[in-house]
């Protein structure tokens, strides 16, 4: 998840102190030349494999796994048109940033809207977050030799407070967005490790799971939600305008060839993960695929920790959005140095509390996706286009269109309401079932297959389905 904020670009004088973010930011770019396509595809797909594809196993059990493949192509391919057709309504209304393009379009009401959107989107996204590192490193702290599991020192409430206060609040402390740089390519890096450890486990634990009575039901009831899931790992559309200003003669035929490359890795991580996730865990899988494995597996322990690491690093980029909107909105695009520090505090403060008080990570992912990620990627760059654009109606780009804006509709609508109305089954925090039998090491599957598949046998399996 790559930096939102999205203002129009204005000279920068070099000694000039107290820069917005997105004038720091494009100052810096300009200092170091343009981008190569090669790059460009790196930073959009570095923009979309983010800490959403966590949630992405989970969505594989709630549309039914044949449908959700074939939802995430759906959605990939979906992802791939409008970030095309934004820079297509861009270059129609000469305009360069998403919140210009609306403005232009739809005035000050579209405007306030893609504001309101723009805040939610991060804002939830760093709830998550919170939700996240709690969950993951106090499994990590409960493999410290000698460390009771039920010390409140390593319980998500203390993490949660602890990694705020540490290390999220001073480094969204910043003015400049551009200190976070290097953090973009250590999540990568991390994100990596992380999908690794996902593929190795599906081969030396997958089969030795049960697998639920529904697990291969080609469509489920929640096929909605779990679109909202895949739209919330797939959006990118908030930097889309910053990476195109960014490139050597940027044109829409460039844009697209990048974005067709992008999106088509993208698609293949994303399956990758999803399938390997959901393939260990089947019907059992939870909103955080981490929430799966057993506490003694030291393998997966590591995971844990780079996953932790990768959302404590992200958070302070999801702020950055979050600030930025109610400067813009509120303060005319500049805060003053008192100002900075009071709204970078309450918005922390808040978001920690309801993080505190939530500890169901899958509802929040659906919320974010149906709510915020559904409009950015369905509706809004349709809408745009088809006000914009005067070429004949049959003509593809307003077919698809005219077909995206409806169905971003009902994902949003009924998404919503199939995610407040449906319970959901997280566990948080607890081991499931299967982590029980003699607590022996799931790290050492391959000399225990025969213990580990005679006890499970003993198991009532039927009432964990």
């Amino acid at each position: 998840m790559g930096y939102q904020g999205q203002l129009p670009v204005i000279p920068v004088i070099p000694l000039q102190r107290n820069l917005g973010d997105r004038e720091t930011l494009v100052s810096n770019q300009e200092n170091k030349g343009k981008t190569y396509q090669s790059a460009a595809v790196f930073n959009v797909v570095n923009s979309i494999i983010g800490s959403g594809i966590i949630g992405l196993p989970y969505s594989m059990k709630q549309a039914g796994f044949p449908l959700g493949i074939l939802l995430l192509f759906w959605v990939s391919y979906v992802t791939d048109f409008s970030l095309i057709l934004l820079i297509k309504g861009g270059t129609l209304s000469g305009t360069d940033t998403y919140q210009s393009l609306v403005n232009k379009t739809f005035g000050l009401p579209g405007y306030l809207l893609l504001s309101i959107l723009q805040f939610l989107y991060p804002f939830i996204a760093m709830i998550s977050y919170n939700i996240i590192a709690g969950d993951t490193l106090g499994k990590v702290f409960q493999r410290i030799p000698g460390v009771d599991p039920e010390n409140w020192f390593i319980g998500r409430h203390f993490i949660i407070i602890l990694s705020t206060v540490t290390f999220i609040l001073p480094l969204s402390l910043y003015r400049d967005i551009a200190k976070l740089g290097k953090i973009s390519f250590i999540s990568t890096v991390l994100t990596t490790m992380i999908v690794g450890i996902v593929m190795t486990r599906v081969v030396s634990l997958g089969p030795y799971i049960p697998k639920t009575e529904d697990a291969w039901v080609f469509a489920k009831p929640n096929a909605i939600q779990a679109v909202g899931v895949m739209s919330f790992a797939f959006i990118c559309h908030h930097n889309c305008f910053l990476v195109y200003g960014s490139l050597e003669e940027p044109t829409v035929a460039k844009w697209s060839r990048i974005i067709h490359m992008s999106v088509l890795v993208s698609a293949f991580i994303c399956m990758l993960f999803a399938t390997c996730g959901y393939v260990t865990f089947t019907g059992f899988t939870q909103g955080d695929l981490f929430e799966n494995y057993c506490r003694s597996d030291d393998l997966v322990t590591f995971g844990r920790f780079c996953y932790g690491i990768t959302v404590i690093l992200t958070y302070p980029i999801e702020c950055f959005v979050t600030r930025e909107v109610v400067a813009n909105v509120f303060f005319g695009g500049t805060l003053s140095s008192v100002f900075h520090i009071a709204v970078t505090v309450v918005i922390i403060m808040v978001a920690m509390v309801v993080s505190l008080l939530i500890d169901c990570l899958g509802i929040v992912l659906e919320l974010n996706g149906v709510l915020c990620a559904a409009p950015l990627i369905f509706i809004i760059p349709s809408a745009c286009y088809l006000k914009l654009s005067e070429e004949p109606r049959t003509h593809s780009d307003k077919i698809m269109s005219c077909l995206m804006l409806p169905m971003g509709a009902v994902v949003m609508i009924f998404g919503f309401i199939m995610a407040v109305t449906n319970s959901q089954d997280c566990t948080h925090g607890h081991e499931l079932f299967y982590c029980f039998p003699d607590n022996f090491s799931l790290t050492n599957i391959s000399d225990s297959h025969l213990q580990l598949t005679t006890q499970l046998s003993l198991l009532n399996i039927s009432s964990f389905q």
